[in-house]
């Protein structure tokens, strides 16, 4: 007994209060084991939140001062949380890092992150969309590949309207989404917002083009006039013929994978974004790994983020998850680089556009899609509805113009 108490004592036991969300917390149960044997003295606690209400429990923990250690953080939500200065700036330490290697990230994943030459988050997966499609629809309308810009991508969808008859189409955008709708736009030279993001730019010509092509499709009965919530199901009805083209993102291979019959897994592929006058660019989503300015273990926390960044281990996330790996390095081997549904998704993530970096981009974005909704449904004109897109994006950003006005007069 003597001996045993004069001992050196253990070290004492760091609790890190981890949040993740969805399935992704449902994959650490898998993936942090093995970083607590090898850090002995550091336990994880991961709390499973859900989409729908992650945002606003982030908000309430922000306010209550109950933020946890570190965070999976979506990557239009990390201006507004740096706007609370609730996030722990992380430059310095992946200065340092021998685990992660800024070049070896897609530049588009890695831009979201940084907010006035800060990074605060380290990408942990991405999200992009880009096509899935019928290949043996397309064959049958006279098509060996899918288009690499807008005019012979319309030619395709034309002859499989033709091929298909008036009761099926060539492409879905459902309604209530506005991804599809939002790729067209960022693959546009002019922003969608300009004067520092202080405006509406909605209606400059850019956007206009990105909107009468997406418009076309339906006043040419290409795409039905519907929302995702009247399709029974999008995977039965993409077997069956209904649509041929379907903008979505990487979860949905393992959904048409599992949801298709046998006979039909080989009629379907991926293909990257058609632009305007060549290959496209597409949205640079997803999540990324942060800490939290009030966390107590910023070191373990960042040791944490470090291990799930090495390429071996996001290999593993994504053969649990579906997700896609934020680094190059990730894709060289293992299930990922044989897949042959994942190589288009490659060959996208090397033209990523980000999104505008400022809290109110989701509220904009949810304006954009109900006037796109409007639009295709013939509610409203473009020059109209455009016009009045931009007057109420103003109106959101008026107090980011009394901010920058003022930080201006202060300087």
């Amino acid at each position: 007994m003597l001996l045993c108490a004069c001992g050196h004592p253990r070290p004492p036991t760091e609790v890190l209060h981890f949040w993740a969300v969805g399935v992704e917390a449902e994959a650490l149960a898998q993936l942090l084991p093995e970083f607590e044997r090898s850090h002995p003295n550091v336990r994880i606690e991961v709390q499973q939140l859900a989409w729908t209400a992650a945002h606003e429990k982030l908000l309430t923990a922000v306010a209550g001062d109950a933020t946890p250690d570190l965070c999976q953080l979506g990557n239009t939500w990390i201006p507004e949380l740096v706007a609370l200065r609730a996030l722990e700036p992380l430059q310095a330490r992946v200065a340092a890092s021998r685990q992660i290697t800024r070049d070896d990230y897609f530049p588009g994943v890695w831009q979201p992150n940084v907010l006035d030459g800060v990074l605060y988050g380290v990408p942990w997966y991405v999200d992009t969309r880009l096509l899935f499609y019928r290949s043996d629809l397309l064959r049958q309308a006279g098509f060996g590949a899918p288009a690499g810009n807008w005019a012979d991508w319309l030619k395709q969808m034309q002859a499989i309207k033709r091929l298909v008859g008036k009761d099926r189409y060539a492409v879905l955008l459902p309604l209530n989404q506005f991804e599809p709708l939002q790729v067209l736009a960022l693959e546009q030279p002019e922003p969608m917002l300009r004067d520092d993001n202080r405006y509406g730019n909605f209606r400059s010509a850019s956007f206009r083009r990105a909107l009468a092509f997406y418009h076309s499709l339906f006043a040419q009965s290409l795409a039905p006039v519907l929302t995702e919530t009247q399709i029974a199901n999008v995977w039965s009805e993409f077997g069956r013929g209904y649509f041929s083209f379907y903008v979505s993102g990487p979860w949905n291979i393992a959904e048409f994978k599992r949801r298709l019959p046998p006979a039909q897994q080989g009629s379907w592929m991926t293909a990257p974004m058609p632009g305007p006058d060549g290959p496209g660019v597409s949205s640079a989503g997803g999540s990324s790994l942060v800490i939290f300015s009030r966390s107590r273990h910023k070191e373990a926390a960042f040791a944490v983020i470090e291990y799930l960044s090495q390429p071996e281990v996001q290999q593993r996330f994504h053969a649990l998850t579906g997700d896609l790996p934020p680094r190059r390095s990730s894709w060289q081997s293992g299930a990922i680089a044989n897949d042959p549904y994942t190589r288009a998704f490659r060959a996208q993530l090397e033209r990523l556009r980000a999104f505008p970096q400022l809290p109110e981009w989701e509220q904009i974005m949810q304006a954009m899609r109900l006037m796109g909704e409007r639009v295709a449904r013939g509610e409203e004109r473009e020059d109209e509805a455009t016009a009045k897109l931009d007057a109420e994006v103003d109106a959101m950003l008026a107090k980011r113009r009394w901010l920058l006005a003022r930080r201006k007069a202060q300087s």
